[in-house]
């Protein structure tokens, strides 16, 4: 009868620990205190302590302690199979052991630091999905007697009661910063990208980018093309004090030198033939944000000059006007190129280059980051169907697999570029390893120039190489034609010329 009212009520405390644990998702820590206290109290224990694995480095964390010397207990932590607590975590088993003195793998350390004599020990993992979280252990009985088969099949049902109180926090954690980040990315201006990749290295170059934005030193961003440099940019200015200022952007490889001093300074009215009125240039604009400097090394002898002037001095001077500017910006350039090699070779100034190269940042290419190829491709598949208004698509595992296996020398931009191609190319809603046509560029475009003649073939280079500059730029002639560095009137020529349409 006293073992019937006993159980009654290890019942009733479980009832009520599932109550509050579907209740109460914000005080994670407070509902794994009262589910430890519950265990204790019921398994008659002198101390308790409940640990979290740290994913990181696989070490033990005392989280929630209870009993004399609990304060204590928490400076301390155990490493991968240390212990007692750390056994149980390494094996995913439970443990009981009455005399811890005739256990080799009681680990007697804390004992000595805190002055607490452990006797018996009851210790349990806790899991999800099978997979051990942390452990709670039960020290020592009041009353002296040692714990039982009963007492440990008791602790194993109050850690499933913790380990469901853990997922239901970090599920309800993870809900907040979906809804945090949604926020910020309908707050942002919506000339910003979003962001996409949460492999380990992006989450550490992430953390980098956040670190350095709070500083006003400039930073070269290096890595290969289509990796996501002005992504990084943007991280930076949008977490730095000058995030509600102006961010703009340039690409030194896109005009050439005579329009990019114009594009960059500014000029006056009068500076050249066609200056017919002034126009301030991008650092003017950029004045208390940012200027992203996109392929930094393709920039000319006398425009590193001026550049290293505004680094220096913060002024400038407009095309044909003497009056010095002064402006407030930060610089951040980027370049795909060996930059320190063209420092070396002295087609890059040293001191121009010492002078952005303050803070270096380094993008990896998307080979070194396989985990975040799928994401990205998700995520370009949902925006392609969006803006296509096409029926739901999937990936085929075999899809998957090539996706992953490939080496991806354009990195993001030539991935965007496949999952674009196999959308508007699958005909039904999944798409297989054919539809990306991984592997097969190269000889493809070799296998276009077959039996044609050299001016066929120029045609026909010309052809693609118009077509694609045009639809980047949604065939706006005018910016195409500034872009590649030509008038416009010779641009329409060539459109008419090679038949070039605005659909294929």
């Amino acid at each position: 009868m006293f073992s019937q009212a006993i159980d009654h009520i290890k019942f009733q405390t479980l009832i009520e620990l599932y109550v509050l644990i579907n209740a109460n998702h914000t005080d994670f820590k407070g509902v794994l205190a009262r589910i430890l206290e519950a265990a204790t109290r019921l398994s008659k224990g002198e101390a308790s302590a409940l640990l979290l694995v740290n994913p990181e480095n696989q070490r033990l964390y005392f989280e929630i302690t209870m009993g004399p010397r609990s304060r204590k207990v928490k400076q301390y932590s155990l490493g991968p199979g240390e212990g007692i607590a750390g056994w149980v975590a390494q094996h995913n088993t439970s443990l009981m052991v009455n005399d811890v003195g005739k256990d080799e793998r009681f680990f007697a350390g804390i004992d000595r630091r805190t002055g607490f004599n452990t006797d018996a020990i009851l210790a349990v993992p806790l899991r999800i999905e099978d997979r051990c979280v942390g452990v709670i252990e039960i020290v020592n009985r009041t009353d002296k007697k040692d714990f039982t088969q009963e007492d440990l099949q008791w602790l194993e049902i109050f850690a499933t009661q913790a380990a469901l109180a853990i997922q239901n926090a970090r599920s309800y954690q993870k809900v907040l910063e979906q809804l945090s980040q949604l926020k910020e990315e309908m707050e942002e201006p919506r000339e910003f990208h979003t962001f996409v990749g949460s492999s380990r290295i992006i989450r550490e170059k992430l953390e980098l980018a956040r670190r350095i934005a709070g500083t006003e030193s400039s930073i070269l961003i290096c890595g290969e093309s289509g990796v996501g440099k002005e992504l990084f940019a943007e991280q930076i200015h949008l977490h730095s004090p000058r995030r509600e200022k102006p961010f703009i952007r340039v690409s030194c490889a896109a005009l050439p030198e005579t329009l990019l001093e114009s594009e960059l300074f500014g000029h006056v009215r009068g500076a050249f033939t066609d200056a017919s009125s002034e126009r301030r240039g991008k650092f003017e604009l950029a004045d208390g944000g940012t200027i992203f400097l996109d392929e930094i090394g393709e920039l000319s002898p006398g425009i590193q000059a001026k550049l290293l002037r505004v680094l220096q001095e913060r002024t400038l001077e407009k095309l044909g006007s003497e009056e010095s500017i002064t402006v407030d910006i930060r610089i951040i350039a980027a370049t795909n190129r060996d930059i320190e090699k063209a420092k070396e070779e002295g087609s890059f100034r040293a001191d121009l280059y010492y002078r952005l190269n303050v803070i270096p940042f380094y993008v990896p290419p998307l080979r070194e980051r396989p985990g975040d190829i799928l994401e990205l491709s998700e995520f370009f598949l949902d925006k392609i169907l969006r803006d296509t208004q096409k029926a739901p698509m999937t990936f085929s595992p075999q899809a998957e697999e090539a996706l992953l296996s490939y080496n991806w020398p354009g990195n993001i931009r030539e991935l965007s570029n496949v999952i674009e191609r196999a959308a508007v190319i699958c005909e039904t809603g999944r798409i297989e390893p054919a539809d990306l046509g991984l592997g097969l560029g190269e000889k493809a475009g070799e296998e276009a120039y077959l039996g044609k003649t050299l001016r066929e073939a120029v045609n026909l280079f010309k052809k693609q190489f118009l077509y694609s500059n045009l639809k980047a730029r949604s065939f706006r002639q005018s910016e195409t034609a500034k872009a590649l560095g030509i008038q416009r009137t010779y641009l329409s020529k060539l459109i008419k010329d090679l038949d070039i349409r605005n659909s294929r």
